[in-house]
Protein backbone atom coordinates (compact mmCIF):
# COMPACT_ATOMS: atom_id res chain seq x y z
CA UNK A 1 0.00 0.00 0.00
CA UNK A 2 1.37 3.41 -0.99
CA UNK A 3 1.61 6.17 1.61
CA UNK A 4 -0.69 9.18 0.98
CA UNK A 5 1.22 12.22 -0.16
CA UNK A 6 0.06 14.29 2.82
CA UNK A 7 1.87 11.88 5.13
CA UNK A 8 5.12 11.86 3.22
CA UNK A 9 6.33 15.17 4.60
CA UNK A 10 5.95 13.89 8.17
CA UNK A 11 7.72 10.63 7.45
CA UNK A 12 10.44 12.30 5.42
CA UNK A 13 11.90 14.00 8.47
CA UNK A 14 13.27 10.68 9.65
CA UNK A 15 14.96 10.05 6.29
CA UNK A 16 16.26 13.58 5.82
CA UNK A 17 17.74 13.69 9.32
CA UNK A 18 19.57 10.42 8.68
CA UNK A 19 20.84 11.57 5.28
CA UNK A 20 19.15 8.82 3.26
CA UNK A 21 18.46 9.91 -0.35
CA UNK A 22 17.92 13.55 0.57
CA UNK A 23 17.54 15.78 -2.45
CA UNK A 24 19.20 19.16 -2.82
CA UNK A 25 17.86 22.29 -1.10
CA UNK A 26 16.84 23.90 -4.40
CA UNK A 27 13.92 21.50 -4.74
CA UNK A 28 10.58 22.22 -3.04
CA UNK A 29 10.22 20.54 0.35
CA UNK A 30 7.34 18.34 -0.79
CA UNK A 31 9.35 17.04 -3.73
CA UNK A 32 12.36 16.37 -1.50
CA UNK A 33 10.13 14.50 0.90
CA UNK A 34 8.78 12.15 -1.77
CA UNK A 35 12.27 11.46 -3.12
CA UNK A 36 13.59 10.79 0.36
CA UNK A 37 10.82 8.43 1.47
CA UNK A 38 10.83 6.51 -1.83
CA UNK A 39 14.63 6.50 -1.85
CA UNK A 40 14.88 7.92 -5.36
CA UNK A 41 17.93 10.04 -6.25
CA UNK A 42 17.29 13.67 -7.03
CA UNK A 43 19.46 13.43 -10.15
CA UNK A 44 16.80 11.23 -11.76
CA UNK A 45 14.58 14.31 -11.96
CA UNK A 46 14.41 17.41 -14.15
CA UNK A 47 12.05 20.28 -13.35
CA UNK A 48 11.39 23.70 -14.78
CA UNK A 49 8.76 26.21 -13.65
CA UNK A 50 8.38 29.62 -15.25
CA UNK A 51 5.99 32.51 -14.74
CA UNK A 52 3.96 33.26 -17.85
CA UNK A 53 3.54 36.86 -16.67
CA UNK A 54 7.21 37.74 -16.11
CA UNK A 55 9.09 35.01 -17.96
CA UNK A 56 11.24 34.47 -14.88
CA UNK A 57 12.02 30.91 -13.79
CA UNK A 58 10.60 29.98 -10.39
CA UNK A 59 12.37 26.61 -10.33
CA UNK A 60 15.13 25.11 -12.46
CA UNK A 61 16.51 21.68 -11.58
CA UNK A 62 18.57 19.65 -14.07
CA UNK A 63 16.62 21.60 -16.68
CA UNK A 64 19.16 20.98 -19.46
CA UNK A 65 19.55 17.24 -18.84
CA UNK A 66 18.20 15.21 -21.82
CA UNK A 67 15.61 12.70 -20.68
CA UNK A 68 13.03 10.41 -22.22
CA UNK A 69 9.80 12.48 -22.26
CA UNK A 70 7.42 9.60 -23.11
CA UNK A 71 4.12 11.01 -24.43
CA UNK A 72 5.03 14.57 -23.46
CA UNK A 73 6.75 14.48 -26.87
CA UNK A 74 3.27 14.82 -28.40
CA UNK A 75 3.35 18.47 -27.32
CA UNK A 76 5.89 19.14 -30.06
CA UNK A 77 4.12 17.17 -32.79
CA UNK A 78 0.72 18.74 -32.13
CA UNK A 79 2.20 22.24 -31.81
CA UNK A 80 3.99 22.00 -35.15
CA UNK A 81 0.85 20.58 -36.77
CA UNK A 82 -1.26 23.42 -35.41
CA UNK A 83 1.28 26.07 -36.45
CA UNK A 84 1.92 24.57 -39.89
CA UNK A 85 -1.49 23.28 -40.99
CA UNK A 86 -3.81 25.54 -38.98
CA UNK A 87 -6.63 24.59 -36.59
CA UNK A 88 -9.20 24.20 -39.39
CA UNK A 89 -7.12 21.78 -41.49
CA UNK A 90 -9.06 18.69 -42.53
CA UNK A 91 -7.92 15.40 -43.98
CA UNK A 92 -9.82 13.93 -46.92
CA UNK A 93 -10.76 10.47 -48.10
CA UNK A 94 -11.63 10.29 -51.78
CA UNK A 95 -14.20 7.95 -53.32
CA UNK A 96 -14.09 6.96 -57.01
CA UNK A 97 -16.82 5.06 -58.85
CA UNK A 98 -15.13 2.88 -61.47
CA UNK A 99 -18.23 2.08 -63.46
CA UNK A 100 -21.74 3.21 -64.30
CA UNK A 101 -24.56 3.24 -61.76
CA UNK A 102 -27.72 1.60 -63.12
CA UNK A 103 -30.81 0.72 -61.08
CA UNK A 104 -28.92 0.97 -57.78
CA UNK A 105 -26.01 -1.13 -59.05
CA UNK A 106 -22.42 0.06 -59.46
CA UNK A 107 -21.29 -1.91 -62.50
CA UNK A 108 -17.63 -1.88 -61.61
CA UNK A 109 -15.24 -1.26 -58.76
CA UNK A 110 -15.36 1.29 -55.97
CA UNK A 111 -12.06 2.92 -54.99
CA UNK A 112 -10.95 4.70 -51.83
CA UNK A 113 -7.86 6.92 -51.58
CA UNK A 114 -6.72 7.90 -48.10
CA UNK A 115 -4.77 10.97 -47.07
CA UNK A 116 -4.02 10.02 -43.49
CA UNK A 117 -7.23 10.81 -41.59
CA UNK A 118 -6.28 9.86 -38.01
CA UNK A 119 -9.87 9.40 -36.85
CA UNK A 120 -11.66 7.41 -39.55
CA UNK A 121 -13.34 5.26 -36.92
CA UNK A 122 -16.36 3.01 -37.41
CA UNK A 123 -18.91 5.81 -36.94
CA UNK A 124 -17.11 8.03 -39.44
CA UNK A 125 -16.81 5.21 -41.98
CA UNK A 126 -20.59 4.70 -41.62
CA UNK A 127 -21.12 8.38 -42.42
CA UNK A 128 -18.90 8.11 -45.49
CA UNK A 129 -20.75 5.03 -46.72
CA UNK A 130 -24.06 6.77 -46.16
CA UNK A 131 -22.91 9.51 -48.55
CA UNK A 132 -22.03 6.80 -51.10
CA UNK A 133 -25.49 5.26 -50.69
CA UNK A 134 -27.02 8.67 -51.35
CA UNK A 135 -25.53 8.41 -54.85
CA UNK A 136 -28.15 5.73 -55.48
CA UNK A 137 -25.81 2.79 -55.00
CA UNK A 138 -27.00 -0.34 -53.24
CA UNK A 139 -25.06 -3.11 -55.00
CA UNK A 140 -21.35 -3.09 -55.86
CA UNK A 141 -20.56 -5.60 -58.58
CA UNK A 142 -16.79 -5.22 -58.50
CA UNK A 143 -13.98 -5.00 -55.97
CA UNK A 144 -13.02 -2.47 -53.35
CA UNK A 145 -9.82 -0.78 -54.57
CA UNK A 146 -7.64 0.75 -51.87
CA UNK A 147 -4.98 3.45 -52.35
CA UNK A 148 -2.84 4.12 -49.27
CA UNK A 149 0.13 5.48 -51.22
CA UNK A 150 0.01 8.95 -49.60
CA UNK A 151 2.21 7.53 -46.81
CA UNK A 152 5.20 5.25 -47.18
CA UNK A 153 5.58 3.23 -43.99
CA UNK A 154 8.53 0.92 -43.57
CA UNK A 155 7.55 -2.56 -42.34
CA UNK A 156 8.12 -2.97 -38.60
CA UNK A 157 7.57 -5.86 -36.23
CA UNK A 158 4.64 -4.68 -34.03
CA UNK A 159 6.16 -6.62 -31.13
CA UNK A 160 9.45 -4.75 -31.39
CA UNK A 161 8.68 -2.06 -28.80
CA UNK A 162 7.43 -4.13 -25.88
CA UNK A 163 6.50 -7.60 -27.10
CA UNK A 164 2.78 -6.71 -27.30
CA UNK A 165 1.96 -6.86 -31.03
CA UNK A 166 -1.83 -6.80 -30.52
CA UNK A 167 -1.94 -3.63 -28.43
CA UNK A 168 -3.57 -0.62 -30.09
CA UNK A 169 -0.69 1.70 -29.23
CA UNK A 170 1.65 -0.40 -31.40
CA UNK A 171 -0.41 0.08 -34.60
CA UNK A 172 1.66 1.51 -37.43
CA UNK A 173 0.49 4.55 -39.45
CA UNK A 174 -1.38 4.14 -42.72
CA UNK A 175 -2.83 6.66 -45.15
CA UNK A 176 -6.11 4.70 -45.13
CA UNK A 177 -6.22 3.88 -41.43
CA UNK A 178 -9.68 2.81 -40.26
CA UNK A 179 -10.81 2.37 -36.64
CA UNK A 180 -7.13 2.28 -35.59
CA UNK A 181 -7.13 -1.31 -36.95
CA UNK A 182 -8.67 -2.34 -33.64
CA UNK A 183 -11.49 -4.72 -32.72
CA UNK A 184 -13.20 -4.59 -29.33
CA UNK A 185 -13.92 -8.00 -27.80
CA UNK A 186 -16.70 -8.05 -25.21
CA UNK A 187 -16.79 -11.10 -22.90
CA UNK A 188 -19.86 -12.05 -20.85
CA UNK A 189 -20.91 -15.22 -19.00
CA UNK A 190 -23.69 -16.90 -20.94
CA UNK A 191 -26.65 -17.16 -18.51
CA UNK A 192 -28.06 -20.14 -20.41
CA UNK A 193 -24.92 -22.28 -20.20
CA UNK A 194 -21.44 -22.53 -18.74
CA UNK A 195 -19.97 -20.92 -21.83
CA UNK A 196 -18.47 -17.46 -22.30
CA UNK A 197 -20.23 -15.30 -24.85
CA UNK A 198 -17.94 -13.21 -27.07
CA UNK A 199 -19.06 -10.37 -29.33
CA UNK A 200 -16.88 -8.27 -31.63
CA UNK A 201 -17.19 -4.61 -32.54
CA UNK A 202 -16.84 -4.19 -35.42
CA UNK A 203 -17.79 -7.66 -36.59
CA UNK A 204 -15.62 -8.44 -39.62
CA UNK A 205 -16.44 -11.21 -42.09
CA UNK A 206 -12.76 -11.73 -42.92
CA UNK A 207 -11.75 -12.22 -39.26
CA UNK A 208 -12.17 -15.68 -37.74
CA UNK A 209 -12.39 -15.97 -33.94
CA UNK A 210 -12.45 -19.40 -32.31
CA UNK A 211 -13.80 -19.34 -28.76
CA UNK A 212 -12.24 -22.00 -26.52
CA UNK A 213 -12.78 -20.12 -23.26
CA UNK A 214 -13.96 -21.99 -20.22
CA UNK A 215 -15.94 -20.43 -17.39
CA UNK A 216 -14.93 -20.72 -13.74
CA UNK A 217 -16.29 -19.42 -10.47
CA UNK A 218 -14.42 -16.49 -9.06
CA UNK A 219 -14.04 -12.76 -8.68
CA UNK A 220 -13.48 -10.55 -11.70
CA UNK A 221 -9.74 -9.98 -11.54
CA UNK A 222 -6.46 -11.15 -13.01
CA UNK A 223 -4.42 -10.23 -16.08
CA UNK A 224 -6.84 -9.99 -19.02
CA UNK A 225 -9.31 -11.82 -16.75
CA UNK A 226 -7.55 -15.08 -17.59
CA UNK A 227 -8.02 -14.67 -21.35
CA UNK A 228 -5.30 -15.56 -23.85
CA UNK A 229 -5.56 -14.40 -27.47
CA UNK A 230 -3.42 -16.33 -29.95
CA UNK A 231 -3.25 -15.11 -33.57
CA UNK A 232 -2.07 -16.94 -36.63
CA UNK A 233 0.74 -15.46 -38.72
CA UNK A 234 -1.54 -13.31 -40.90
CA UNK A 235 -3.65 -12.13 -37.94
CA UNK A 236 -6.91 -13.12 -39.59
CA UNK A 237 -7.61 -16.03 -37.24
CA UNK A 238 -7.58 -15.76 -33.44
CA UNK A 239 -8.02 -18.43 -30.81
CA UNK A 240 -9.45 -17.37 -27.44
CA UNK A 241 -8.47 -19.66 -24.58
CA UNK A 242 -8.20 -19.56 -20.81
CA UNK A 243 -10.49 -19.53 -17.77
CA UNK A 244 -12.88 -16.58 -17.51
CA UNK A 245 -14.30 -15.81 -14.02
CA UNK A 246 -18.09 -15.61 -13.87
CA UNK A 247 -17.75 -12.71 -11.42
CA UNK A 248 -17.14 -10.59 -14.55
CA UNK A 249 -20.55 -9.48 -15.77
CA UNK A 250 -18.89 -7.85 -18.76
CA UNK A 251 -15.28 -7.34 -19.76
CA UNK A 252 -13.99 -5.51 -22.84
CA UNK A 253 -10.62 -5.79 -24.51
CA UNK A 254 -9.34 -3.82 -27.52
CA UNK A 255 -6.85 -5.62 -29.78
CA UNK A 256 -5.55 -5.19 -33.32
CA UNK A 257 -6.40 -7.55 -36.15
CA UNK A 258 -5.60 -8.17 -39.82
CA UNK A 259 -3.43 -5.95 -42.01
CA UNK A 260 -4.42 -2.36 -42.67
CA UNK A 261 -6.06 -2.97 -46.04
CA UNK A 262 -7.70 -6.24 -44.98
CA UNK A 263 -9.18 -4.43 -42.00
CA UNK A 264 -10.48 -1.55 -44.13
CA UNK A 265 -12.09 -4.00 -46.55
CA UNK A 266 -13.66 -5.99 -43.71
CA UNK A 267 -15.00 -2.84 -42.04
CA UNK A 268 -16.32 -1.40 -45.31
CA UNK A 269 -18.10 -4.64 -46.22
CA UNK A 270 -19.54 -5.09 -42.73
CA UNK A 271 -21.05 -1.60 -42.57
CA UNK A 272 -22.18 -1.73 -46.21
CA UNK A 273 -24.10 -4.94 -45.60
CA UNK A 274 -25.55 -3.70 -42.30
CA UNK A 275 -26.98 -0.72 -44.14
CA UNK A 276 -28.74 -2.98 -46.65
CA UNK A 277 -26.17 -3.05 -49.43
CA UNK A 278 -24.21 -5.89 -50.96
CA UNK A 279 -20.94 -6.36 -52.81
CA UNK A 280 -19.71 -9.34 -54.77
CA UNK A 281 -16.01 -8.67 -55.06
CA UNK A 282 -12.94 -8.70 -52.83
CA UNK A 283 -10.26 -6.05 -52.48
CA UNK A 284 -6.94 -5.10 -53.97
CA UNK A 285 -4.43 -2.28 -53.83
CA UNK A 286 -4.52 0.12 -56.75
CA UNK A 287 -3.14 3.64 -57.02
CA UNK A 288 -5.51 6.30 -58.32
CA UNK A 289 -4.31 7.55 -61.73
CA UNK A 290 -2.88 11.10 -61.66
CA UNK A 291 -5.40 13.79 -62.54
CA UNK A 292 -8.43 11.73 -61.54
CA UNK A 293 -11.41 13.61 -60.11
CA UNK A 294 -13.13 11.95 -57.14
CA UNK A 295 -16.86 11.34 -57.23
CA UNK A 296 -17.03 12.06 -53.52
CA UNK A 297 -14.67 13.59 -50.95
CA UNK A 298 -15.25 12.78 -47.30
CA UNK A 299 -13.61 15.23 -44.89
CA UNK A 300 -12.25 14.58 -41.41
CA UNK A 301 -12.88 16.48 -38.24
CA UNK A 302 -10.78 19.66 -37.96
CA UNK A 303 -7.21 19.49 -36.70
CA UNK A 304 -8.18 21.37 -33.52
CA UNK A 305 -10.45 18.45 -32.58
CA UNK A 306 -7.87 15.86 -33.59
CA UNK A 307 -5.06 17.29 -31.43
CA UNK A 308 -7.47 17.27 -28.49
CA UNK A 309 -7.88 13.51 -28.91
CA UNK A 310 -4.12 13.11 -29.34
CA UNK A 311 -3.17 15.05 -26.21
CA UNK A 312 -6.01 14.41 -23.80
CA UNK A 313 -6.06 10.66 -24.44
CA UNK A 314 -2.43 10.28 -25.50
CA UNK A 315 -3.32 8.45 -28.71
CA UNK A 316 -0.07 7.18 -30.22
CA UNK A 317 -1.20 6.14 -33.68
CA UNK A 318 -3.00 9.48 -34.19
CA UNK A 319 0.18 11.36 -33.22
CA UNK A 320 2.15 9.30 -35.72
CA UNK A 321 -0.44 10.01 -38.41
CA UNK A 322 0.18 13.71 -37.71
CA UNK A 323 3.92 13.26 -38.24
CA UNK A 324 3.43 11.54 -41.61
CA UNK A 325 0.87 14.17 -42.62
CA UNK A 326 3.34 16.97 -41.86
CA UNK A 327 5.90 15.25 -44.07
CA UNK A 328 3.48 14.78 -46.97
CA UNK A 329 2.00 18.29 -46.77
CA UNK A 330 5.34 20.08 -46.33
CA UNK A 331 7.82 18.01 -48.35
CA UNK A 332 5.39 16.34 -50.73
CA UNK A 333 3.98 12.81 -50.80
CA UNK A 334 4.58 10.15 -49.83
CA UNK A 335 4.81 11.12 -46.18
CA UNK A 336 7.46 9.26 -44.21
CA UNK A 337 8.61 9.13 -40.62
CA UNK A 338 12.00 10.55 -41.53
CA UNK A 339 10.32 13.34 -43.48
CA UNK A 340 8.19 14.15 -40.44
CA UNK A 341 11.28 14.41 -38.26
CA UNK A 342 12.85 16.76 -40.81
CA UNK A 343 9.76 18.98 -40.73
CA UNK A 344 9.86 19.17 -36.92
CA UNK A 345 13.58 19.95 -37.01
CA UNK A 346 13.17 22.70 -39.61
CA UNK A 347 10.27 24.21 -37.68
CA UNK A 348 12.30 24.33 -34.46
CA UNK A 349 15.35 25.85 -36.15
CA UNK A 350 13.27 28.52 -37.92
CA UNK A 351 11.90 29.67 -34.54
CA UNK A 352 15.16 29.38 -32.61
CA UNK A 353 13.67 26.60 -30.49
CA UNK A 354 16.09 23.84 -31.46
CA UNK A 355 18.16 22.18 -28.76
CA UNK A 356 21.24 20.04 -29.54
CA UNK A 357 20.07 17.57 -26.88
CA UNK A 358 16.81 16.90 -28.75
CA UNK A 359 16.38 13.42 -30.24
CA UNK A 360 13.26 13.00 -32.33
CA UNK A 361 11.76 9.61 -33.04
CA UNK A 362 8.19 8.82 -34.09
CA UNK A 363 6.36 11.93 -32.89
CA UNK A 364 4.31 10.04 -30.31
CA UNK A 365 6.81 9.44 -27.50
CA UNK A 366 6.39 5.67 -27.75
CA UNK A 367 10.15 5.32 -27.89
CA UNK A 368 13.17 4.32 -25.86
CA UNK A 369 15.39 6.71 -27.83
CA UNK A 370 13.55 10.06 -27.76
CA UNK A 371 15.13 12.79 -25.63
CA UNK A 372 14.07 16.31 -24.63
CA UNK A 373 15.03 18.71 -21.86
CA UNK A 374 12.71 20.40 -19.40
CA UNK A 375 13.89 23.82 -20.54
CA UNK A 376 13.17 23.09 -24.20
CA UNK A 377 9.67 21.84 -23.43
CA UNK A 378 9.05 25.02 -21.45
CA UNK A 379 10.16 27.09 -24.46
CA UNK A 380 7.67 25.23 -26.65
CA UNK A 381 4.88 25.90 -24.15
CA UNK A 382 5.78 29.59 -23.96
CA UNK A 383 5.82 29.86 -27.76
CA UNK A 384 2.40 28.20 -27.98
CA UNK A 385 1.03 30.53 -25.30
CA UNK A 386 2.03 33.56 -27.40
CA UNK A 387 0.32 32.36 -30.58
CA UNK A 388 -3.18 33.22 -31.79
CA UNK A 389 -4.24 29.58 -31.51
CA UNK A 390 -3.25 29.37 -27.83
CA UNK A 391 -6.85 28.56 -26.74
CA UNK A 392 -7.03 25.55 -29.10
CA UNK A 393 -3.63 24.27 -27.96
CA UNK A 394 -4.25 24.69 -24.26
CA UNK A 395 -7.71 23.15 -24.46
CA UNK A 396 -6.20 20.07 -26.10
CA UNK A 397 -4.44 19.23 -22.82
CA UNK A 398 -5.99 17.23 -19.99
CA UNK A 399 -7.62 19.30 -17.26
CA UNK A 400 -6.57 18.21 -13.78
CA UNK A 401 -9.20 16.02 -12.14
CA UNK A 402 -11.69 16.46 -14.97
CA UNK A 403 -10.79 14.73 -18.22
CA UNK A 404 -8.28 12.87 -20.35
CA UNK A 405 -5.34 11.16 -18.68
CA UNK A 406 -5.88 13.33 -15.58
CA UNK A 407 -9.53 12.38 -15.10
CA UNK A 408 -8.69 10.16 -12.10
CA UNK A 409 -5.98 12.36 -10.63
CA UNK A 410 -6.52 15.51 -8.54
CA UNK A 411 -10.27 14.87 -8.32
CA UNK A 412 -10.42 16.48 -4.90
CA UNK A 413 -8.51 19.37 -3.43
CA UNK A 414 -7.31 22.70 -4.76
CA UNK A 415 -5.66 21.35 -7.94
CA UNK A 416 -8.95 20.27 -9.54
CA UNK A 417 -9.42 22.22 -12.76
CA UNK A 418 -6.32 24.34 -12.17
CA UNK A 419 -3.91 22.72 -14.62
CA UNK A 420 -3.83 21.89 -18.33
CA UNK A 421 -1.27 19.11 -18.55
CA UNK A 422 0.15 16.56 -20.98
CA UNK A 423 1.21 13.41 -19.18
CA UNK A 424 3.75 10.82 -20.25
CA UNK A 425 4.45 7.34 -18.95
CA UNK A 426 6.56 4.42 -20.10
CA UNK A 427 8.39 1.76 -18.18
CA UNK A 428 10.83 3.71 -15.99
CA UNK A 429 9.60 7.09 -17.30
CA UNK A 430 7.14 9.53 -15.73
CA UNK A 431 6.57 13.05 -17.07
CA UNK A 432 4.22 16.02 -17.14
CA UNK A 433 4.26 19.38 -18.90
CA UNK A 434 1.72 22.15 -19.26
CA UNK A 435 0.16 25.16 -17.59
CA UNK A 436 -1.08 25.79 -14.05
CA UNK A 437 -2.92 28.69 -12.45
CA UNK A 438 -1.86 29.32 -8.85
CA UNK A 439 -4.24 30.33 -6.07
CA UNK A 440 -3.08 33.94 -6.53
CA UNK A 441 -4.26 33.83 -10.15
CA UNK A 442 -0.81 33.79 -11.74
CA UNK A 443 -0.14 31.31 -14.52
CA UNK A 444 2.96 29.13 -14.75
CA UNK A 445 4.59 26.73 -17.17
CA UNK A 446 5.37 23.49 -15.34
CA UNK A 447 7.61 20.68 -16.61
CA UNK A 448 8.79 17.54 -14.79
CA UNK A 449 10.71 14.69 -16.42
CA UNK A 450 11.87 11.69 -14.41
CA UNK A 451 13.73 8.60 -15.65
CA UNK A 452 14.46 5.95 -13.05
CA UNK A 453 13.75 2.22 -12.55
CA UNK A 454 10.05 1.67 -11.72
CA UNK A 455 9.37 5.42 -11.44
CA UNK A 456 6.22 4.83 -13.54
CA UNK A 457 4.71 2.67 -10.78
CA UNK A 458 3.43 5.60 -8.72
CA UNK A 459 6.38 7.48 -7.33
CA UNK A 460 6.62 9.68 -10.41
CA UNK A 461 3.02 10.81 -9.91
CA UNK A 462 3.71 11.59 -6.25
CA UNK A 463 6.65 13.78 -7.27
CA UNK A 464 4.46 15.55 -9.82
CA UNK A 465 1.67 16.20 -7.33
CA UNK A 466 4.15 17.66 -4.84
CA UNK A 467 5.48 19.98 -7.55
CA UNK A 468 2.02 21.10 -8.69
CA UNK A 469 0.95 21.79 -5.09
CA UNK A 470 4.07 23.91 -4.60
CA UNK A 471 3.34 25.93 -7.75
CA UNK A 472 -0.32 26.32 -6.80
CA UNK A 473 0.61 27.77 -3.41
CA UNK A 474 2.79 30.49 -4.92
Amino acid sequence: MRIPLRNLVLIAGLYLSSGICAAGPELPAGVRSVLAVRQVPDQSLSMYVESLETGEPALAWNEDQPRNPASVAKLLTTLVALDTLGPSYRWKTEVYLRGAVEDGKLEGDLQLKGYGDPFLVTERVWQMLRQIRQRGIKYIEGDLLLDDSYFRVEPVDPAEFDGEPLRAYNVQPNALLTNFKVVRYVFEPDPASQAVRVTLDPALDNLQVINKLSRVSGRCYGYQRGITITPNESHDRFVLSGRFPDGCKSYAMDRTALGHNEFTYGLFKSIWQESGGSMSGGWRNQVVPPGSTPDLTFESQPLSDVITMVNKHSNNVMARQLLYTLAAETLGPPGTEQGGREVLQQWLEARDLHSPELKLDNGAGLSREARMTARQIAKLLRFAYSRQYMPEYMSSLSVSGLDGTLARRFQTGPLTGRAHIKTGSLDHVSAIAGYLQSKSGDRYIVVALQNYPDIHRGTGEEVQEALLRWVYDR
